[in-house]
């Protein structure tokens, strides 16, 4: 399957895709996958929750999720624990050519509260197959606590084996599918002393010690449960959702403790080298780090629609821009820094992702003129650092919300004067803001569907009209960057370089309305994906599509298609279902994007 885009279409759990199982949600809790019940993909991720944690030797925002999937147990044509677990040891040591006995393997202690039992029949699997290679397969609990003694196999909790969008059992909303998992993990050796050299020293080693000794490369989740009103119930359909990271694989296939000398980053590194005159290592290699992370991962954004703005996708993107300027000022990398190292992006990944140079262009205007806006500000910025005799938490917050530095920069350049800042008066300002900004924006987004309720599926199939109008009314330069639908409104997001009429919207309403009430058929069909394009099927912005696609077609009464989209649904059968389509607001997003909100009345 190809990767699904970084903005997710009709998930209202996250403003990211950031795993590979997002997407495959409809067909982990029953629906039919056009392909099948045996899947593989490499899915574009991205975490905005690690932006804090780049930095270290491992820790990236961006990166290629390695998946292959059953559908379905071998009842149906699929596969479960056994199959999965001989097929991976099999191409973690046959195909990538790692020793197996510098690996090791995690499996879920289970969980007497939600009523889930430890998973023995992955860890006997595992230890069964180890065995047969000639090696001491030793099942240990609590290594956490008691150290590995001679493990090979070990059982976590659910804050290591448990694996689901949501996170822990906890916070799975009634609906959600999760599943035990198990882990597999790379030794890096004792020899380097990793352990040793950390601040983890005092404590034992084990394989989810953060001291970097241990690599987790893959995890195989067996996504059997579904969490209920009453508690956790198997589903209908045993599932296996394996993801590995390709970056991390990569390392451990190159045996280096450190992501950012694979082939993938090295290159970006290179550059920075060249641009800031030092050599990546030592005291630098954390801004190093950051830089190449963050450009890699802005321009996968914005390829898949993503503008920087101050509010949601857009502040995520616009967070990472202006972090790496501020490292790259730190840095002393000068020049066409960034313009070069964007373009080492689209050099490396267009092979793969040959939308990188389709739009090249949009690529660089956004990311550049995002550098021209904030370097003026980081410049004042530090010259009013330069004031300060003495900086106080206080002090310190209001350059970072003023100016954009963080924390560590200013403690870093605090530290240069001889001064040292008082992180808890730094931090309460911090938790005031954060508090300010919690209230102001609950509940404010949701991505995609709400929820398929009667009146959300109503307006999603309006939403569908709304942009065959826009289409109509202001040209075929009219594309989905991003919709969100709720019981209340839809709401769409489209480039249009001004802002529209008043003769406009009305035109554009005259035309949904008077679709809706010719009581016009509502079609889904499966074809392939290149009839779908050939009858002139549209579909989300930088999104990429599997071979086989769900296609919903709004028929005309002369049988010609008001509206053809790429579409998992759900949808209305008919039109006259949809009720009275109003446009109560259109707005400025960003810099060339206009946002609708339209209601609908019954």
């Amino acid at each position: 399957m190809p990767s699904a885009s970084l903005v997710p279409e009709n998930d209202s759990t996250t403003l990211f895709t950031g795993s590979g199982m997002q997407p495959m949600i409809p067909f982990l809790l029953g629906a039919k996958h056009p392909q099948g019940v045996r899947l593989a993909d490499s899915q574009k991720s991205f975490r905005s929750q690690d932006i804090d944690e780049v930095g270290d030797n491992r820790h990236t925002t961006f990166f290629e999720m390695l998946g292959n999937w059953s559908l379905g147990d071998e009842k149906n044509g699929g596969y479960f624990k056994k199959e999965q677990i001989e097929w991976m040891l099999q191409f973690l040591t046959g195909e990538l050519g790692l020793d197996a006995n510098r690996l090791y393997f995690t499996v879920f202690r289970g969980s007497p509260e939600i009523n889930i039992p430890r998973d023995e029949e992955s860890a006997l699997i595992w230890q069964e197959l180890l065995q047969a290679k000639g090696i001491s397969a030793k099942i240990i609990d609590f290594a956490e606590r008691d150290g590995m003694g001679q493990g090979r196999i070990f059982y976590y909790d659910q804050t290591k084996n448990w694996w689901s969008r949501a996170g822990l059992p906890s916070q799975m909303p009634v609906g959600e599918p999760g599943g035990p998992d198990t882990e597999m993990f790379w030794d890096f050796g004792a020899g380097l002393k990793l352990h040793e050299n950390s601040e983890f020293k005092s404590q034992p080693c084990h394989v989810n010690c953060d001291c970097g000794r241990f690599l987790e490369i893959g995890n195989n989740v067996f996504m059997q449960y579904q969490k209920t009103e009453k508690g956790f119930e198997p589903l209908a359909q045993k599932n296996v959702d394996f993801g590995g990271g390709l970056e991390r694989i990569a390392a451990a296939v190159n045996d280096q403790p450190d992501i950012f000398k694979i082939d993938l980053i090295a290159p970006l590194i290179r550059v920075l080298e060249q641009k800031s005159g030092k050599t990546y290592g030592g005291a630098d290699a954390r801004a190093f780090r950051i830089i190449a992370d963050h450009i890699r991962a802005a321009v996968f954004l914005v390829s898949d629609g993503v503008t920087p703005t101050n509010k949601d996708r857009g502040y995520v993107l616009r967070r990472l821009l202006r972090r790496a300027m501020v490292y790259a000022q730190l840095l002393g990398a000068s020049g066409d820094w960034m313009q070069r190292t964007v373009e080492e992006v689209m050099k490396i990944y267009s092979q793969a992702y040959p939308e990188l140079q389709t739009q090249k262009q949009i690529i660089e205007q956004t990311i550049l003129d995002e550098q021209k806006k904030f370097g003026q500000t980081l410049e004042r910025g530090l010259r009013e650092f330069d004031k300060f005799q003495t900086v106080s938490g206080t002090d310190a917050f209001n350059l970072f919300q003023s100016f954009g530095i963080p924390w560590e920069i200013t403690q870093e350049l605090a530290e240069k004067k001889g001064v040292k800042i008082n992180r808890q008066e730094f931090e309460t300002e911090f938790k005031k803001h954060q508090d300010l900004s919690r209230t102001a924006s609950a509940g404010t987004f949701k991505g995609g569907l709400a929820d398929h309720s009667e009146k959300v599926v109503r307006l999603h199939t309006a939403t569908h009209l709304l942009q065959a109008a826009l289409l109509k009314v202001l040209g075929n330069h009219v594309q989905q960057r991003g919709s969100n639908i709720t019981a209340e409104r839809t709401r769409f997001d489209f480039p249009n370089p001004q802002k529209m009429t008043p003769e406009q919207i009305k035109s554009v309403e005259d035309l949904v309305n008077g679709w809706i009430s010719q009581g016009l058929e509502v079609k889904k069909e499966s074809m392939p994906l290149e009839k779908a394009r050939e009858l002139g099927a549209i579909g989300l912005f930088g999104e990429k599509y599997s071979d086989v696609v769900s296609v919903y077609t709004i028929m005309a009464k002369d049988g010609s298609a008001v509206s053809r989209e790429f579409c998992g649904g759900p949808h209305v059968q008919n039109t006259a279902e949809i009720g009275k389509f109003k446009i109560s607001k259109e707005e400025a997003v960003s810099a060339g994007v206009r946002r609708i909100k339209a209601t609908i009345e019954p």
